[in-house]
């Protein structure tokens, strides 16, 4: 009796390459830095995240971008040259 072969495929699938970037430097301070704000997800629950933000820190200019998408929405290059730090909120 001939012995039968099997051919499976993997299940882990195929990895796409991922851009790696290094850490920035910490600010010194918060005064006068402008901080952008990128929300993924359901922006608007966090419009009190906002809120708190502007009152903690009213030194800081705050800009946002919001997406109802998982993916956030990029800077441009503009922006890049004139955000000092970047936070990114994930809702769902």
């Amino acid at each position: 009796m001939a012995e039968k072969t099997y051919k499976f495929l993997s299940p882990v699938g195929t990895q796409m390459p991922t851009k790696l970037y290094p850490l920035s430097p910490r600010l010194d301070t918060l005064d006068g830095k402008t901080i952008h704000l990128s929300v993924t997800g359901e922006p608007d629950i966090t419009l009190p995240l906002e809120k708190k933000l502007r009152e903690k820190y009213p030194n800081v200019n705050w800009t946002m971008k919001k997406s109802y998408t998982p993916t956030p929405v990029y800077l441009t290059e503009e922006e890049q040259k004139t955000t000092d730090a970047v936070i990114l909120a994930v809702t769902w």
